[in-house]
C-alpha cells in the first residue's frame, strides 16, 4: 500500500522536471530538422512550442532567438532578422549567440541588406 504514494510522488516529480525538458528538447530538435529541410514555417511553430516549454529554462532563449533570426534571413526578412540579432546582443551580451549575432549583422551589412551600425537604431531589451 505504501508503494502507491511513492510511485505517485515519483511520477509527479518526473512530470514537473523531466517531461517539460524532454518536450522542450523534442521541439528544439524538430526546429533544427525543419530548418535543415528549409521549412521556416515549421521552425517558427516549433520555436513557439520551445518557448512555452522553457519558461523556467532561460538558457535556451538565446538559441531560440538565433534560430528565429536565421529563418527570418532565409525568408528575406532582413530588417526583422537584424532586429532579432540586435535583441540577442543586447539581452545576452556574453553568450555564444551574441558573438554569432554580431557576425550575422556584419554579414547582412556587407551584403547591403542592413544599414551600417551608425545608421541603425539600437534595440534595448524589454523586461516583462
Amino acid at each position: 500500500m505504501r508503494l502507491l504514494p511513492i510511485a505517485a510522488l515519483a511520477l509527479s516529480f518526473l512530470a514537473a522536471t523531466g517531461c517539460t525538458r524532454w518536450s522542450m528538447n523534442h521541439h528544439l530538435n524538430n526546429a533544427y530538422s525543419a530548418y535543415d529541410r528549409g521549412n521556416c514555417e515549421q521552425v517558427m511553430l516549433e520555436l513557439s512550442k520551445v518557448e512555452r516549454a522553457s519558461r523556467a529554462r532561460p538558457y535556451v532563449w538565446p538559441e531560440v532567438s538565433m534560430m528565429r533570426g536565421q529563418c527570418l534571413e532565409r525568408q528575406k526578412m532582413f530588417i526583422d532578422a537584424a532586429q532579432t540579432y540586435q535583441f540577442i546582443i543586447a539581452s545576452y551580451p556574453n553568450s555564444e549567440y551574441a558573438f554569432r549575432a554580431r557576425a550575422r549583422l556584419e554579414t547582412l551589412q556587407s551584403l547591403g541588406h542592413y544599414p551600417t551600425r551608425s545608421a541603425a537604431a539600437v534595440v534595448r531589451p524589454t523586461r516583462f
